[in-house]
This record gives C-alpha cells, sequence and structure tokens, in this order.
C-alpha cells in the first residue's frame, strides 16, 4: 500500500475527469444505461432502443468529444465510470436563447452512485466551464415530472421559463425550460 487505509483502498473517492475522444464507448454505453435506468419505463422498447441507438451511438459521443465548444466529463469510481455531464452552447427552442448562452446538456448518474454530493460535483464543473469567460445566461431542459432535478436545479439558480415536447419514438415527453439569468 502506498500510505492509503484499508478503507480509502476498498472505496475509493469518486474522480471527476473530462472526457477525451477516446472516451466515445465508454460514454455512449454509459449514457444509454443512464437514461435507461431513468427514464426506461416510459418508453415501449422498440422506442427506446430506437432512441438510445441514435442519440448515443459512439460516432455521435466521439463527435460532442472532439467539438471545442463542448465539454463533457465522466465521474469514475473504482475504475468504472458512473456518471456523466456535459454541456456547450445552448440549442433548447426557447426566443430568448441568445448567441453565447451555455446550456447544461446531461447530468446523469448510475442509481447506486446519486447523493453524496456527487452531483453537486459534477454541477460545478459545468458552472466553471460554461462561466470561464465571464457572465452569460445558462439553460437547461428538464422533464416535467422529474421534481429531484427541477430542485437541484433550482439550487443552483434557475428557473422555469418555457416547455418543450421531446419526443423519443412516438412517446411526446412534456419537458421544461429553465434559465439562470447571468450573473455578476
Amino acid at each position: 500500500m502506498t500510505g492509503e487505509s484499508a478503507d480509502a483502498a476498498s472505496n475509493p473517492v469518486p474522480r471527476l475527469r473530462r472526457a477525451t475522444v477516446d472516451d466515445a464507448a465508454t460514454l455512449s454505453a454509459l449514457a444509454a444505461r443512464t437514461f435507461t435506468e431513468t427514464f426506461g419505463h416510459l418508453y415501449p422498447p422498440e422506442d427506446l432502443a430506437a432512441f438510445l441507438a441514435d442519440a448515443y451511438a459512439v460516432d455521435r459521443q466521439r463527435t460532442i468529444l472532439a467539438h471545442p465548444d463542448y465539454a463533457v466529463w465522466l465521474l469514475e469510481h473504482a475504475g468504472e465510470a458512473v456518471g456523466h455531464a456535459a454541456a456547450g452552447p445552448c440549442g433548447l427552442p426557447h426566443p430568448q436563447v441568445a448567441p453565447g448562452d451555455g446550456e447544461i446538456k446531461r447530468l446523469y448518474l448510475l442509481r447506486g452512485h446519486q447523493g453524496g454530493g456527487t452531483g453537486t460535483q459534477m454541477m460545478e464543473a459545468i458552472m466553471a466551464w460554461l462561466l470561464r469567460d465571464g457572465p452569460r445566461t445558462l439553460w437547461v431542459g428538464a422533464w416535467s415530472e422529474n421534481l429531484g432535478a427541477q430542485r437541484f436545479y433550482a439550487r443552483h439558480g434557475f428557473g422555469k421559463v418555457g416547455e418543450y415536447i421531446f419526443p423519443v419514438g412516438s412517446i411526446q415527453d412534456l419537458e421544461f425550460i429553465l434559465r439562470r439569468p447571468a450573473q455578476g
């Protein structure tokens, strides 16, 4: 051992790191798994499978990871990716979205790794990256029935300003558009 206690070695602290293009396959699998854990029960299996194959395809993740306007993080615990977060330019359908606004694209954790501050750790990394050049308006979409996510974003200064429909196959989800005005 290298000075770590037996407990620290058997229960390592989760580590958040910026993902690279080499992480595309890991991100693809994790994104599909976390989406399915969180929302899979809402959709017919064929709709879910088609959505996952498109939205989280390895090539699509590779493109995002290579793009200079986007940032993705992986949360790893004991060598396994257990969470991911992504941010980039705002693409939400709201009339007040302006050039230069940022968006939290994803923030997901596997069920057994939620709580304990890891979501906040991921949020802090997203916010630091989105605000690295100074204050700007930030946006995020959240499923209308995901009250936990809405409370989490409210704690970080986001409030509801609109709605849109998010299709997953034949299902049309009502999503809330949340905004955090530029501060500073």
